[in-house]
């Protein structure tokens, strides 16, 4: 039966580190070798993933702009967009509204034969047809011209046979007659009131009635009405 050993003996045989050859007590580790140093209870092991914090100033650098860069920066994108936008309007009429040749229309309302017809005549190019068709429905057929005017203004001409009393409300709303119009052509047009701020020339005959109607000027109204022919 062995002795009892002391309690503060040092093992004969300490466990070396994986891949290293055993080390005994008082060994002097072989030229080239790193010593083995233990860490420090006080010392926290560093962790792998960490790295280095960036100076506080550097990131707020790259985050701010001046004022100045901001501006700078706007109109980079703006100035394409004002050459693009001068583009359109200048050398592809953007601002130019689509006009229309009411031949067609005037046309196919005379080949119907269910009115006579009444074309405006000798208005100038600055009255521009915006629109122009006709339509023959089960109560009667309708023929519509719309125009800009030159003061830039809306202006509409109807002719149809449909009865006075269901064209009248459908085309002028709560539109009132406000007496005759005194037209210089000799025909019985009556002026009334329209929806929202627009006014018309209405002359009722037995087979048509004709409207003029629009937001322009009751001038523009009446050169209109005074065309027809």
């Amino acid at each position: 039966m062995e002795p009892a050993q002391p309690a503060d003996r040092v093992p004969s045989d300490a466990t070396p580190p994986d891949g290293q050859p055993p080390v005994r007590p008082g060994a002097t580790p072989p030229e080239g070798t790193p010593a083995l140093v233990e860490p420090s209870a006080s010392a926290p092991l560093a962790d792998a993933g960490e790295r280095p914090a960036p100076p506080p100033g550097k990131d707020k650098a790259r985050s701010e702009r001046s004022p100045k860069d901001m501006v700078l920066s706007l109109l980079i994108l703006l100035v394409p967009i004002a050459l693009l936008i001068a583009f359109y309007r200048g050398f592809l009429g953007g601002d130019s509204p689509v006009t229309v040749d009411p031949a067609p229309a005037l046309e196919q309302a005379r080949a119907a034969g269910a009115f006579p017809v009444a074309a405006p005549t000798g208005l100038g190019d600055d009255w521009r047809t915006v629109n122009a068709r006709f339509r023959t429905e089960t109560d009667g057929a309708t023929l519509r011209i719309g125009y800009l005017t030159p003061e830039g203004r809306g202006a509409q001409l109807v002719e149809s046979n449909i009865p006075a009393e269901k064209l009248l409300p459908a085309e002028l709303s709560d539109g009132q007659p406000q007496g005759p119009a005194d037209l210089p052509d000799g025909l019985s047009w009556q002026r009334y009131t329209a929806r929202g701020n627009e006014q018309a020339l209405v002359l009722l005959e037995p087979n048509r009635t004709v409207i003029v109607v629009g937001d322009a000027g009751e001038t523009e109204l009446r050169r209109l009405a005074t065309s027809l022919r």
